[in-house]
């Protein structure tokens, strides 16, 4: 089961900054989840519309311009990073699921994508594109055939991953509220992989690999490297243990 880390290690430093990110990569996650938002020029990496929850900035980012976003503290001193930095971060040592959050988004993505494939030693099956609305990675797929899409949903719909198959998606990913084995066993059965959100309990972590998912978005990929490591060994044998002493658990 794949761990990609939810907005960076987003339990032991602000979400969506550059030292979540590299704590996640320190830690040896497959892949990374962030948020990209688009500010004049730039594409930015923040989940929410709205500034306050997760920087001492009030209102939307659209009301604000890009240099007085970069002015904005996201935690800890951090900053809002730009996309590109976040990939230069990663420089291909792990994967990286982008999520879409608007239309004007997708073209400079996917350029972007291509600049790191060409500059910072990333392969293009290394990319995902994830959004809640479908239209987007429809239109990811009509200019980008090739280009990876993961489906999100937060429910689980009557005729299961359907939707994905539709898009002509990579994978699909369900929240741990909605996600059940038969959805799973439906996404397998054609062709897609599954991965589910947000997953930070190890109960949980362990239900998830007996049905046999493929990945899952998680807060704390220390946890789980280490609750899949115990899954994966047989009894009798102790795998090394992942110990991370700082926590940022205002970073929800």
């Amino acid at each position: 089961m794949l761990i990609i880390a939810h907005r960076g290690a987003s339990k032991l430093a602000p979400e969506n900054t550059l030292a979540a990110i590299e704590q996640a990569v320190r830690l040896g996650v497959d892949a990374i989840e962030v948020d990209v938002h688009h500010s004049e020029h730039e594409l930015v990496v923040i989940h929410d519309r709205w500034l306050h929850r997760t920087t001492n900035g009030q209102g939307r980012i659209q009301d604000h311009s890009f240099v007085k976003l970069r002015e904005l503290d996201a935690g800890s001193g951090e900053r809002i990073p730009t996309l590109w930095e976040v990939m230069t971060a990663i420089h291909g040592r792990c994967d990286l699921n982008i999520e879409l959050k608007g239309i004007q988004d997708v073209i400079p993505v996917l350029t972007l994508v291509d600049k790191a494939v060409a500059e910072l030693d990333f392969r293009p099956e290394q990319f995902l594109l994830s959004a809640f609305n479908h239209h987007l990675l429809f239109e990811t797929k009509r200019i980008r055939p090739e280009m990876q899409v993961g489906a999100l949903t937060a429910s689980c719909p009557l005729d299961y991953a359907n939707f994905g198959s539709v898009l002509g998606a990579y994978s699909v990913h369900i929240c741990m509220d909605a996600v059940t084995q038969p959805f799973v066993e439906d996404a397998h059965s054609r062709g897609l992989a599954v991965y589910v959100y947000t997953v930070d309990e190890p109960e949980d972590m362990h239900i998830l690999i007996d049905w046999g998912v493929d990945g899952i978005f998680t807060n704390r990929p220390d946890t789980a490297m280490n609750v899949v490591a115990k899954h994966s060994h047989p009894e009798g044998v102790t795998p090394a243990v992942i110990q991370v002493s700082e926590d940022h658990s205002s970073a929800n």
